[in-house]
């Protein structure tokens, strides 16, 4: 009889702990799963660990506020490691296995050229947080770095009209986004009067470490007795010895300012700046903007990084601005699902913090302004040009195949429909 009530009790204490161990599963579940796809690791470390970051910041801070949809948000961190088809593997992972809602990630174009086909295929979200090259508009993918015309081509307008500049240097890292840019900046160039003898362009890999010769090279193309500055689409942890050639070469802002679309504050923390002052940089937002939205978005960072010396840059802001906006949009949509969210978004606002307001544009693009900032000694940016929001153009108006093409996923639902043929090129949604 013992025998019986003891199996009984152990059998109730068995169900009791499955039910104990099935509710907790259930809980657990019940979470809205965000996706971070950030290089910790490998060359663009340097630039992508503080992404990840700062999404973790704004997960943490929007669950303060009670998550959303009465769910708290759970981050799921994945490394693809600077490795370009690891990131399409990553993000395949993080939709099928982790079952995420969101992805905030990739830097280059060539890991968001790696991610694109697989967040179409399974119909998932990312938001893009880096200046792009253009060319592109994906009903999965939200822009909201800069597009060339939020970002290249004002600055070299800048340095036409300020510094009456007549060569150009075009130096990037070898891969899509500087090569798309630089030719769209060539085509640019020679439509505003420039010869082709009076464009240098170079290409070095991810990386790159010996600049002595090409500094060199770029002094003697600069000597020819025309004003010459570079535009520089130089990328990841290749930009800190890049910069240090400059200053041991001593190539002044004065003689040949560099323009930069890659380098920010995080980038600048790592060197002396002092050779640096005076060369510039190209972004849609600096730390020293004067805003209160920006004084509390600075003070938030350093308290979550528990740094006080920490930086805060522009795909930053952009990472801010579209993490909210993607809040706004499951709020708007009551649902995490992809196509209601998509299409939610579109028309949605979000102070930026440089103190205008970002508009989400049926192009899957959004409103910026444009800053130019010179370097100052401190390693922060002295903004000495601002535009009004600029609207961004996901295909470019001075490339042939892409000046006739137009983006627009609510109205006519396609990413290049071409207004001369009144065709969609494809990509278009159903």
């Amino acid at each position: 009889m013992k025998l019986k009530l003891i199996a009984k009790h152990v059998g109730a204490l068995g169900i009791a702990a499955g039910l104990t161990i099935a509710s907790f599963s259930a809980q657990a579940a019940d979470t809205i799963k965000v996706g971070v796809l950030h290089s910790l690791s490998g060359t663009m470390a340097i630039s992508e660990t503080t992404l990840k970051d700062t999404v973790l910041m704004l997960i943490e801070e929007q669950n303060k506020k009670g998550g959303l949809l009465g769910k708290k948000l759970e981050p799921v961190v994945v490394d693809p490691a600077s490795n370009w088809p690891l990131f399409a593997e990553k993000t395949r992972q993080l939709i099928e296995k982790d079952k995420v809602s969101v992805i905030f990630g990739c830097w280059t174009s060539v890991s968001r050229k790696s991610v694109l086909p697989v967040i179409e295929e399974l119909n998932g979200i990312l938001f893009y947080p880096v200046q792009y090259e253009g060319e592109e508009s994906s009903k999965n993918v939200f822009y909201t770095g800069a597009a060339p015309n939020q970002q290249a081509i004002p600055a070299v307008d800048y340095l036409m009209k300020e510094g009456k500049v007549k060569r150009w240097v075009l130096a990037g890292t070898d891969y899509v986004y500087p090569r798309t840019t630089n030719k769209i900046l060539e085509a640019y160039l020679m439509a505003k009067g420039v010869k082709k003898e009076d464009i240098m362009i170079n290409y070095t890999p991810f990386g790159h470490s010996d600049w002595q010769n090409i500094v060199s090279d770029i002094k003697k193309f600069g000597s020819a007795g025309k004003k010459t500055a570079v535009v520089s689409t130089i990328n990841g942890d290749a930009n800190v010895p890049f910069y240090r050639e400059l200053g041991n070469q001593k190539v002044s802002a004065t003689d040949i300012p560099v323009v930069a679309f890659s380098v920010g504050e995080e980038e600048l923390s790592g060197l002396d700046a002092k050779p640096l002052v005076g060369h510039l940089a190209a972004w849609n937002y600096f730390m020293s903007s004067e805003s209160a939205a920006n004084k509390e978005f600075i003070a938030k960072w350093k308290a979550y990084i528990k740094d006080p010396k920490r930086v805060t840059n522009d795909p930053m802001e952009a990472t801010y601005i579209g993490f909210n906006m993607w809040v706004k949009a499951v709020q708007k949509a009551g649902t995490t699902d992809t196509n209601k969210v998509t299409e939610a978004i579109v028309g949605l606002e979000q102070p930026n913090l440089t103190g205008g307001v970002s508009k989400m544009l049926p192009n899957h693009h959004i409103t910026k302004p444009v800053l130019i900032g010179e370097i100052q000694e401190d390693g922060q940016f002295l903004t000495v040009s601002s535009t009004p929001l600029v609207p961004g153009d996901a295909w470019s108006d001075y490339l042939e195949g892409s000046k006739d093409l137009e983006s627009d996923w609510i109205t006519l639902k396609c990413g290049n429909y071409n207004t001369k043929t009144k065709k969609c090129l494809g990509a278009a949604t159903k």
